[in-house]
């Protein structure tokens, strides 16, 4: 029987600007699984540490970005893996920042912000496109979901 882990995030990286809300996209680099598709911010989760914790480590790692604002997005993606029959349960988050300065990692190739339209053309599985549009309706409606999924940045 398939088991059930949580052993990884996403975080969508986010900037409100005059006029639209904007995500950060991250291209793999060719050398890592996946090469050149564009993700959001993601990563293992490490021993000890909470789901949360994991995405700002990797926000910092990944992008050297500070969190602003950080929630719990109403929503977990999951897939599943045939070499380890393990289904991933990925705890999913919404994080904003400040500035658009990047400091790519070198997990990744490039970077790009984009609308949620165009994040959506970009990103390659059904549980990303899920997970964003969450991310981004939360921010739009923010009702009562913003207030209790907070995180203490």
């Amino acid at each position: 029987m398939a088991k059930m882990e949580i052993r990884v995030i996403d975080a969508y990286v986010y900037i409100n600007t005059k006029n639209s809300i904007l995500f950060l996209l991250l291209k793999r680099s060719k050398t890592k699984m996946y090469e050149h598709i564009w993700q959001g911010v993601a990563g293992k989760i490490e021993k000890d540490e909470k789901s949360w914790q994991t995405a700002k480590r990797e926000l910092h790692e990944e992008t050297g970005l500070t969190p602003k604002k950080m929630f719990i997005a109403d929503h977990v993606s999951k897939f599943y893996e045939a070499k380890d029959d393990r289904i991933n349960l990925v705890p999913v988050f919404g994080i904003e920042v400040d500035t658009k300065e990047v400091v790519l990692s070198d997990e990744h190739c490039d970077h790009k912000w984009v609308t949620i339209d165009e994040a959506l053309d970009l990103l390659v599985w059904t549980g990303q496109k899920q997970a964003i549009h969450i991310v981004n309706e939360m921010i739009l409606s923010n009702d009562d979901r913003m207030r209790w999924s907070k995180i203490e940045v």
